[in-house]
């Protein structure tokens, strides 16, 4: 989430897209989460339905994005079902208190992290939400949407949501202390005492949860990368992570980890020593509800 300022408040809202979805009767209801718990496949811009796991369906409909008209989702009652239900994707959210009134707009490169976020820091001001993913993420295309509709909701009311008052600051999280990306060797021109296939392997073995990803956990250099990193922190894990473009500290993993997985792209995760699979494998199991299982194993 982000702290942005208030002033020269102006943008077309244009890049939004508004998520809505139908019943099984296919009356609508313009919302993606309901106490069934449906588990959502949140693809690109497209017309047509997109039949999920659960019989039920998906609609992603191109709008022009007015908080007004977004549909205000409570937020189911457990805090595991929120990953599977919200999008990982970056987007423009407004949290509601359980007398839907606003407290707080964010934007975000996760909304289902930030969203799961809130609901654990502040449960009793967190009780519904409006989402919008936001196409083309960019910090531009973020803060346009997050304008949008800060400038819709002052014109409505007159004030800014209470939780984006100048000095609150119960709804920003506080930077954490992100974990650095390890590096397999302290440097390429450094001979190597053991195999790098034996250093990938003590790594995967010793630590839960691994990611090689092109780029750091903090820049992702693929679009399948920054995937695989909101998905996992979206669901919380407690994950190392690997850049395999670091050529400096990383020099030949790439293709020696292939070699290791048997698998020939990247990013590649592995959870308790086995390899899991890539941003496709991880992305269907975070649409099913199934990665919270695997990780407390």
């Amino acid at each position: 989430m982000a702290t942005i300022s208030l002033s020269s408040i102006h943008a077309s809202p244009s890049s939004l897209r508004l998520l809505s979805s139908y019943s099984s009767q296919n009356n609508p209801t313009l919302s993606f989460y309901s106490h069934t718990k449906p588990s959502l496949s949140f693809s690109s811009v497209s017309l047509k339905p997109v039949t999920t796991h659960r019989s039920r369906t998906l609609t992603v409909v191109s709008a022009y994005g007015k908080l007004s008209e977004t549909e205000l989702i409570p937020l189911p009652p457990k805090p595991e079902e929120i990953a599977g239900n919200f999008p990982s994707e970056s987007g423009v959210y407004a949290v509601y208190d359980q007398n839907a009134v606003l407290q707080f707009i964010g934007i975000t490169r996760s909304i289902a992290a930030s969203v799961l976020t809130h609901w654990k820091s502040v449960p009793e001001l967190c009780c519904s939400v409006k989402v919008a993913v936001v196409d083309e993420p960019d910090r531009t295309a973020l803060t346009q949407a997050w304008k949008s509709w800060m400038e819709e909701h002052i014109g409505a009311t007159g004030k800014v949501p209470p939780g984006n008052e100048s000095g609150n600051t119960t709804w920003v999280r506080q930077p954490a202390k992100r974990k650095s990306d390890l590096r397999l060797t302290p440097g390429r021109h450094t001979q190597l005492t053991v195999p790098l296939e034996t250093l990938i392997e003590k790594l995967v073995k010793e630590n839960k949860v691994v990611a090689f990803i092109k780029g750091s956990r903090s820049a992702p250099q693929c679009g399948f990368s920054q995937r695989v990193v909101g998905i996992l922190e979206s669901e919380g894990a407690d994950y190392e992570s690997v850049d395999v473009l670091d050529e400096e500290y990383n020099h030949g993993l790439r293709e020696t980890l292939k070699k290791y997985s048997n698998w020939p792209t990247f990013p590649q995760i592995f959870v308790n020593g086995e390899l899991v699979g890539g941003c496709d494998i991880l992305s269907s199991m975070h649409e099913k509800g199934e990665l919270a299982a695997l990780f407390k194993k």
